[in-house]
């Protein structure tokens, strides 16, 4: 007997799981079926009445088959179709970031947070591939700190990659006394012999000369070995034996170039662009950049708060064929209206350097250099140099250089460091630059050896926060010191600043602790914040107690009041500047106990 019941739109597609066990067969998916597929479900007409039979029913589960397979595509494609959008918004977001991105750069970067930073480079993604790095760390320049720092590095099994804006022999007039503190580093990291063979010679202290009086201040080199003193020469040689020392190195590369901006990939910096010698512009990548490009550095606006004063100029000339009054000894004369400073170069050569005071110096083109030397400086020069010193100034060979100061005040970016005169300057009065720059490179360098690689980049520059504390004691004594002293040693029209240039002179002329206290300090071979303070009060006391003798009147007591008060007035602020707490109390930063990330240690 045979019933007859109409077929629903329903029962066609049930799920076949509940008819009959899914088809092996593949099917291809097209908009052709797609479309025809929404055609029959559009027309939701009833098919004709079917006789329920065995062969009906097998019918009617292949069809339900076929369009439950039609419906499984459509639900799959559109969720392939959604996670392509997907993934196509997310690298579209990525070429537009990477195309927007900025060059940090030379000088026309516009201020955001502190960081003066102009247009990063776009497109790397060097972030992503670390191992398309051309070396463990790139060094831009290669002065007195980069070639130290190329070699200390390359000797440590690093690759380094230096591109220095000219590789010829520099002709500068700083840069050519090193104290014997400083010296004591060059040992430390195997330098010393850079300054041999280049007719250097051997400095043993200072003599100081005043209204006709002299003082010999000798350097504390007593529990020392006898080769160790202050060295002085030309520098450009001794910066040409270094980088000869550092490319000996098969790991260390130099190379001519001019560096324009560092190249920044999401707050990290992954390497620097450069100008070949031949005008080529190339990029160079690496996890670690060390910018140490000197006192003219267009890169340290983007990676410090760069305050830089200019309180004087340098002239410099070269004395030939004379002996200074006191031979192997720095000489400073406490001129009018600023120090003149004289040391040998050379067996044959002394350099002289007169301080300007302010920006605005005597043209050497219409001569007046030359005439105001001759009627200003040359009387006040000891009479052992005089006539060498008129035969300088008559052959024209006059160069100048801004004196600057810059206390280190660094802005911290990942993947970069800052060295040398573009990160802290001061006054050259002291000879104190080189000093500095080689204790801070043996401070890095025993930061960075239980470091493995400086892949990652925010873990390496959060340790490294602690270089910028361990350096300070050293820094901030050497750099506190010669910006004082400049002060007290120039002449001044207020007597209690007279009264202080003059009380300082005849301390450091007692002798004994009061003269190798403060030369130690100088020196470098003995750095202490304390000490420094100590002295230099010692110096405003004393010269308060001379106006007290032999009886105290209310002027004269007036005078040592605001000789005090200068006094204080002249090295809190360069302290203030260097960071108290940094400088005595280092102990106390959070920095100071950084220990190395255990993930990118060896």
């Amino acid at each position: 007997m045979l019933l007859i019941k109409p077929a629903t739109y329903n029962s066609i597609i049930s799920p076949p799981f509940l008819l009959h066990p899914p088809h092996t067969h593949k099917s291809i998916f097209t908009v052709t079926s797609f479309r025809s597929t929404n055609h029959r479900l559009q027309n939701k007409q009833p098919p004709e009445p079917q006789l329920i039979s065995s062969t009906n029913i097998v019918l009617t589960q292949k069809k339900s088959m076929d369009n439950t397979v039609d419906n499984s595509y459509i639900v799959a494609t559109f969720f392939v179709s959604l996670l392509g959008f997907v993934i196509l918004s997310v690298l579209r977001r990525r070429c537009i970031s990477n195309f927007n991105s900025r060059k940090i750069g030379s000088g026309n970067g516009h201020s955001n947070g502190g960081r003066n930073r102009s247009n990063r480079t776009r497109g790397n993604l060097f972030g992503h591939r670390y191992g398309s790095a051309d070396a463990d760390v790139i060094i831009v320049g290669a002065g007195v700190a980069g070639a130290a720092l190329a070699y200390t590095l390359g000797k440590e099994g690093r690759k380094v990659r230096v591109i220095e804006r000219d590789l010829t022999e520099p002709e500068r007039i700083v840069g050519e006394l090193l104290q014997p503190g400083g010296y004591l580093k060059l040992i430390e990291l195997g330098l010393e012999d850079c300054v041999e063979d280049i007719d250097g010679q051997r400095v043993l202290g200072y003599a100081l000369f005043k209204d006709g009086k002299s003082a010999k201040l000798s350097y504390p080199l007593e529990k020392l070995h006898s080769n160790v003193s202050g060295r002085s020469f030309h520098n450009g040689r001794f910066v040409q034996r270094m980088r000869e020392k550092a490319s000996s190195l098969p790991n260390v590369g130099l190379e001519q170039g001019t560096v324009t901006s560092l190249i920044e990939d999401d707050g990290t910096i992954r390497g620097v662009q450069y100008k070949t010698k031949s005008g080529e512009i190339m990029q160079a990548f690496a996890p670690l950049t060390v910018v140490c490009d000197g006192c003219f550095s267009n890169l340290r606006r983007s990676l410090c708060k760069s305050q830089v004063h200019v309180p004087s100029c340098f002239v410099g000339l070269v004395l030939e064929n004379c002996e200074l009054p006191y031979p192997n000894y720095g000489h400073v004369i406490l001129a009018d209206p600023s120090p003149i400073l004289f040391y040998p170069i050379s067996s044959s050569e002394i350099r002289c350097l007169v301080d300007i005071p302010g920006q605005k110096l005597p043209s050497i083109g219409n001569g007046d250099m030359a005439k105001y030397l001759k009627a200003i400086v040359a009387p006040q020069v000891p009479h052992e140099l005089h006539d060498a010193f008129i035969a300088a100034v008559d052959s024209g060979n006059i160069r100048t250089m801004p004196n600057r100061s810059m206390p280190a005040a660094p802005v911290w970016t990942p993947g970069v460091l800052i060295l040398g005169d573009a990160f802290n300057m001061r006054h050259p009065l002291t000879g104190g630059g080189m000093t500095v720059a080689l204790s801070d490179i043996v401070v890095l360098r025993d930061l960075l050896k239980p470091l493995h690689d400086f892949i990652d980049a925010e873990s390496v520059t959060k340790y490294l926060e602690s270089f910028y504390t361990l350096r300070k004691p050293v820094a901030s004594t050497i750099n506190t010191l010669a910006g004082a002293l400049y002060k007290v040693f120039c002449a001044s029209p207020d007597q209690a600043m007279k009264e202080m240039r003059e009380a300082c002179f005849d301390y450091l002329s007692l002798g004994g602790v009061c003269s190798s206290g403060p030369i130690g300090l100088l020196s470098g071979l003995n750095p202490s914040p304390v000490l420094l303070i100590l002295h230099f009060f010692a110096v405003a006391v004393y010269g308060f107690g001379r106006l007290l003798l032999p009886l105290p009147t209310p002027k004269r007591l007036w005078i040592g009041v605001r000789l005090i008060l200068g006094a204080s007035g002249i090295i809190f602020p360069i302290i203030k500047a260097e960071g108290v707490r940094q400088m005595f109390f280092p102990a106390t930063m959070p920095a100071y106990h950084s220990a190395p990330p255990k993930k990118v240690s060896q």
